[in-house]
């Protein structure tokens, strides 16, 4: 099961609107949906993200755009903890 926090779900949000004012929104539903679509195979593959820079998480580089989702495992639950550009600067902790 894939839980997304309050923070992630906004990032997401956010990235949609910042893309479709800055390209459109048919490039901003692509990037939302690639993202979205790289996040739901977690539920097979929960290791398939890299070692996180935070402790304890993992981040999982989404193809063909420039984001980052962080999460972490918990028992038989992923948790997605944030949406990073590459260029954004990390937090210490979530």
């Amino acid at each position: 099961m894939i839980e997304w926090s309050k923070q992630a779900a906004r990032q997401l949000d956010q990235a949609y609107d910042y893309i479709a004012l800055s390209n459109s929104e048919s490039i901003a539903k692509q990037v939302i949906s690639q993202i979205i679509k790289s996040v739901e195979r977690l539920a097979a593959f929960p290791m398939s993200g890299k070692v996180g820079r935070v402790s304890g998480t993992r981040e999982l580089v989404i193809p063909d755009t420039p984001f980052v989702v962080v999460y972490t495992k918990q028992k038989n639950q992923i948790v997605i903890l944030a949406i990073y550009h590459g260029a954004q600067q990390w937090p210490d902790a979530f």
